[in-house]
């Protein structure tokens, strides 16, 4: 992967057209440190948070609009974060095509848009073909944690999961379903107004020792801890 030259160090945000292949989390990053993706960051309150609690975790966060992105790059400059990137992306795309096998120790997926009306449903982040991505993406042992407001929407995702993917529910060390406070805006401000959140967690089970291949360094999800 090559990113475009920027004047900004370190350049928080991926600009459009920079990327010229799957990415390289070492390139990206200039470490080795495990790699997080948060798919739609808002205004990045979660991202942000996690970032600043962990600095040794490098964080993907992907982001449509444009306006918020914005808000979560200022907000990560004022802060003076140095293992964010922020790319304005469908994160469809950047899943089937930018990330590679196994590179990724946590998928973050929080109120996704869910596309109501029966004629949009398959703008749904989550459809079979991401859902194979996401499993191809992480790293055996990592974790896709996800929440949503739309009791039936989560209802097809923990139906759509297993059947898609070798996914399993598990629960994530780090991240408890059982959670009073929001994780995001969108989920502290769902919650001040009485709707329930519904939330879940996957994992990609681990494999065999003998099918263990290209991760011997990644730091297991397990051990990362916030501090």
């Amino acid at each position: 992967m090559s990113i475009a030259a920027s004047s900004e160090s370190p350049a928080l945000e991926i600009l459009p057209g920079g990327v010229g292949g799957p990415f390289d989390f070492r390139s990206l990053f200039g470490n080795d440190g495990p790699a997080e993706l948060e798919i739609g960051v808002g205004k990045g309150r979660f991202l942000l948070g996690q970032a600043a609690a962990r600095p040794e975790v490098n964080f993907l966060g992907i982001e449509w609009s444009l306006k918020y992105l914005r808000v979560a790059k200022e907000r990560a400059q004022r802060q003076g974060l140095t293992n964010v990137r922020l790319f304005r992306a469908d994160a469809r795309h950047v899943l089937a095509t930018l990330l590679p096998d196994r590179s990724v120790v946590r998928v973050h997926v929080y109120c996704p848009d869910p596309w109501p009306k029966k004629r949009h449903r398959k703008r749904r982040m989550f459809t079979p073909a991401a859902v194979n991505h996401i499993e191809r993406v992480l790293v055996p042992g990592g974790y896709l944690d996800l929440s949503t407001d739309v009791r039936d929407y989560f209802d097809e995702i923990r139906e759509l999961v297993p059947g898609a993917s070798g996914l399993r529910e598990a629960e994530d060390p780090l991240f408890p379903i059982e959670s009073s406070g929001g994780r995001t805006s969108y989920e502290a401000k769902y919650l001040q107004a009485g709707r329930p959140i519904h939330r879940t967690t996957y994992v990609r089970p681990a494999e065999p020792p003998g099918r263990r291949q290209g991760i011997s360094t990644m730091m297991s999800p397990d051990s990362i801890r916030t501090r």
